[in-house]
């Protein structure tokens, strides 16, 4: 199984490499366009290889998506943990009640119950 794993990631790294390599001509990145930017006489730019351009905005969509995931369970994981704490509680008091029941019973019965 970890060579398949690791078949995995070596074919995954060098389709990544073949991507960089096929798109390594420098652009020129602007934050506004140039009708835009006239208006506040700044426009910042800067010049970078296109698979940055390609990778990053892979990168920033992927930490975009599992953020919004993670705000979007946020109802869900409060549940889940509002309903475990129930589950504790309820079996402390399930434990609670069966020790009272067993110094109302006999000692035979009560032996019977803490097997079970």
């Amino acid at each position: 199984m970890r060579y398949i794993r690791h078949a995995c990631i070596a074919t995954f790294a060098v389709a990544l490499i073949a991507v960089a390599l096929a798109n390594r001509t420098v652009v020129t990145l602007k934050v506004l366009p140039d009708e835009i930017a006239g208006l506040f006489a700044v426009n910042p730019s800067v010049n970078i290889p296109l698979f940055v351009v390609i990778f990053g905005g892979l990168i920033v969509g992927l930490v975009v998506g599992f953020v919004w995931e993670w705000f979007r369970e946020h109802s869900m994981r409060a549940e889940g943990s509002k309903s475990s704490r129930n589950l504790r509680r309820l079996k402390r008091e399930i434990a609670r009640m069966k020790g009272q029941n067993a110094d109302s019973q006999d000692d035979v019965l009560a032996l019977l119950d803490k097997a079970s």
